[in-house]
């Protein structure tokens, strides 16, 4: 019988194992087995891999049990890793060799901009033909407008910041709250608006260390003058932001010892962003990326990744939502969002900045 492999890879997401349900429900509707590849690429390059769909009666492809109540789940039931051995074109063809064994039609690739680069070699290196799925907390990939998980650590971040301000309130305190997002400033600025924070530190705004430390100052010192009546302010910081997040607290607590009964606290949410059930969105999402996923190498498309795109670029699928794009224009488009060049990065400040007042600084 004919089959898929899926894998996932880089940092997980919610809504990888909802993609990984979907993939399979797709592909066993479509008459094809599934092979889930464990790890990642380590799991591709070392051959270790299992089945994710089982035959009954009448030869039907159906989902394994633990793949059918997967979907909710944060995490991946196929376990990821980052895999700089895949860097090497040794460990690609001992991959190659592996999922050539397998047999399969093609292979799905669910991960971030690193995992979406190696599918993007394995397209051009074996006769396989490969699909990206994007999965990333970071939202840093290219041509879709959320990847999965996204939506996910937005709440989170939003329901962690809305506990905050509570406290900061009844102390009348300013918080200075990190947040993931790696490279990218997406979570921090999606956040900021969704929580009415008074300021944001992005990566893609570059200033120094004195500019950034004098900015959050001057933007907490006008929150709490006397004219605003202010108890409570938010400044949410991005990952990428070069300053740790202790360090920036001291050097503006420092600053400003000349207000009384004045608190600055810095929280750091961390890894806790990462988990949790996916979301409704997620969810949706996923299913449809799974779908066209698999359409998409039944179609024998290659080296290209599905996206969440409301344009008349790429390539379009069934689902009109959701379209082609290939890899190499991805990655492309990639780079501009992390470097900051990208016209969708300084569209995103402007609306941010005009629509819900929050300074980015």
């Amino acid at each position: 019988m004919a089959s898929v492999a899926v894998l996932t890879s880089g940092g997980d997401a919610p809504g990888m194992n909802a993609a990984i349900q979907a993939v399979v429900r797709v592909a066993a509707s479509r008459d094809l087995d599934v092979v889930g590849i464990l790890d990642g690429y380590d799991g591709l390059i070392d051959g270790t891999s299992r089945p994710l769909t089982r035959r009954i009666g009448g030869g039907v492809s159906v989902p394994v049990a633990d793949v059918d109540s997967a979907g909710p789940l944060g995490g991946t039931i196929l376990g990821s890793s980052r895999c700089p051995r895949f860097h090497k074109a040794e460990f690609r063809a001992k991959a190659a060799e592996h999922l050539r064994a397998l047999d399969c039609i093609g292979l799905i690739v669910i991960g971030g901009n690193g995992s979406i680069a190696g599918a993007h070699a394995i397209a051009n290196e074996m006769e396989i033909p490969v699909v990206g799925i994007p999965a990333s907390i970071d939202n840093d990939i290219g041509l879709t407008r959320e990847a999965l998980g996204v939506d996910t650590a937005l709440n989170t971040i939003v329901e962690a910041c809305d506990r905050i301000s509570d406290t900061a309130r009844s102390h009348r305190r300013a918080f200075i709250v990190e947040v993931m997002g790696r490279d990218s400033g997406y979570l921090a600025m999606a956040a900021a608006a969704a929580t009415a924070a008074d300021a944001v530190l992005l990566p893609e705004v570059s200033k120094s260390f004195d500019e950034t430390v004098d900015a959050v100052a001057e933007c907490i010192r006008h929150s709490f003058s006397s004219e605003r009546h202010k108890r409570r302010t938010l400044v949410i910081k991005a990952e990428g932001v070069g300053i740790p997040t202790h360090m920036l607290v001291d050097e503006v607590v420092a600053q400003l010892e000349d207000i009384d009964n004045l608190e600055v606290r810095g929280t750091v949410l961390g890894h806790l962003v990462r988990g949790g059930n996916s979301s409704f969105r997620d969810r949706l999402i996923a299913g449809r990326f799974g779908l066209t996923a698999i359409e998409a190498l039944l179609a024998g498309r290659t080296d290209v990744m599905v996206g969440w795109n409301l344009t008349d670029t790429g390539e379009p699928t069934s689902d009109s939502f959701i379209r082609l794009f290939p890899i190499a224009l991805v990655l492309e488009e990639t780079q501009a969002l992390i470097d900051g060049s990208s016209d969708v990065i300084r569209g995103r400040v402007e609306r941010m900045e005009s629509i819900q007042g929050v300074l980015s600084l």
